[in-house]
């Protein structure tokens, strides 16, 4: 099963590049995944409800909750599969950004954006939907730009979107209210 799943996620990497690559998607895809760096936009996005106080409760929240992605799938799974990068095994594969250091099972910027994502659309309904489309840009980016297997993409969403269903109460419970009511 997992020879199976290696040789679609590398057919899907090598279609990517060969047949969907443009030099105005690239820039836009390099301008996604960098975004997705370190969580940097989500932690610009939570440091941005703290500063207010009518939503400081809910960027504590969402950071939070970030910091537990990052705990779980940096500092664990990551160490535990070491999946290595696709670039380091499909010798055909052309890399669009800086090489990474950490193991490429599961994808850090899905599973950051997707935990973000849930969060804030558990917190601020229809609008917090909203952040879903960077969020699912980011996650696709790590694909387009070759540091990331479709299947490391999946997982990722998955565990994040996993862990905000699992931290939303816990921190409403915890911090507060965090879903803008009194």
């Amino acid at each position: 099963m997992f020879s199976a799943i290696q040789s679609l996620d590398d057919a899907i990497l090598l279609f990517v590049q060969n047949n969907i690559r443009t030099p105005a998607l690239t820039a836009l895809m390099r301008t996604f995944s960098f975004l997705g760096d370190a969580g940097i936009m989500w932690i610009a996005l939570g440091l941005g409800l703290i500063v207010l106080a009518r939503t400081r409760r809910r960027g504590a929240a969402m950071l939070g909750a970030l910091c537990v992605e990052y705990a779980v799938c940096d500092l664990i799974i990551k160490k535990l599969v070491l999946r290595p990068r696709p670039y380091l095994v499909i010798s055909q594969l052309e890399l669009l950004v800086a090489r990474e250091t950490s193991a490429s099972f599961p994808s850090g910027h899905s599973a950051s954006s997707f935990v973000c994502a849930y969060m804030l659309t558990r917190m601020f309904g229809k609008k917090g939907a909203w952040a879903y489309l960077p969020a699912s840009l980011i996650a696709l980016s790590r694909i387009y730009v070759g540091v990331h297997y479709p299947s490391d993409v999946l997982a990722g969403m998955a565990l994040g979107t996993f862990i905000g269903v699992v931290m939303h109460p816990l921190l409403r419970r915890h911090i507060g209210s965090v879903n803008g009511e009194k």
